[in-house]
């Protein structure tokens, strides 16, 4: 069975090659837009598997990854910033602060049409910043792209008191619970996931020691 993920993230390529699958890459066609109804987490949720559903067409007998991942701060979403002066107006919001970070993930099978979907959410604390490390930072460019306006993987660590969850959530693809999403499909991963998070090989993990991540919200 292919294994196909829908997603241009660089990031979320990286993470997946993790797990030594083999998997094809594809752009999602599904057209984000926030629902006042529903939390932040149920929307990158739902962002998720609207992306996995947009490929569903495209892929006889595979299984079809769909992430989406959503920044909280006080009950408002977090985007990406139009510009640099966008970004740095969101670190601003952020300096000192606890938010959330939400990232969903989808599995369908295209061959029977089956999808589960779960949400893994990260708390992030801020340090207190100077507005000239903000814009230290935000002259970087880095910023760009960015929900929230940062990577964590990259120099944004560096803006990061600490995290409570996984870490890869954070980055954006939750390695432990795509792979109990996997199990249902009958998919065994072929690495040592609890070795994998013990060495923490990917850019930034090992700075941050964040208790074992809780169970995400599986459906």
């Amino acid at each position: 069975m292919r294994l196909i993920l829908a997603s241009t993230s660089p990031r979320r390529h990286e993470l997946l090659a993790l797990l030594n699958l083999p998997f094809e890459i594809v752009t999602p066609t599904y057209v984000e837009r926030v629902s006042p109804h529903l939390s932040s987490a149920d929307q990158a949720r739902l962002f998720a598997e609207g992306k996995a559903r947009s490929c569903e067409d495209l892929f006889a007998d595979s299984l079809i990854i769909g992430c989406d991942t959503l920044i909280e701060l006080d009950s408002n979403v977090l985007g990406k910033p139009m510009d640099r002066a966008d970004a740095a107006r969101m670190l601003h919001r952020l300096n000192g602060q606890k938010h959330l970070i939400h990232t969903g993930v989808a599995v369908l099978c295209t061959s029977t049409g089956t999808l589960h979907s779960a949400v893994e959410s990260v708390q992030v604390w801020f340090k207190l910043l100077t507005p000239s490390e903000v814009d230290t930072y935000v002259t970087t460019g880095e910023s760009l792209g960015k929900a929230g306006a940062y990577a964590i993987q990259g120099g944004g660590a560096d803006l990061i008191e600490r995290i409570k969850g996984d870490y890869t959530a954070a980055v954006g693809l939750p390695l432990k619970t795509l792979a109990q999403l996997f199990g249902r499909f009958g998919m065994i991963v072929p690495v040592d996931l609890n070795g994998l998070y013990q060495q923490k090989s990917y850019p930034n993990w090992s700075r941050f020691t964040s208790a074992s991540p809780a169970e995400g919200r599986l459906q």
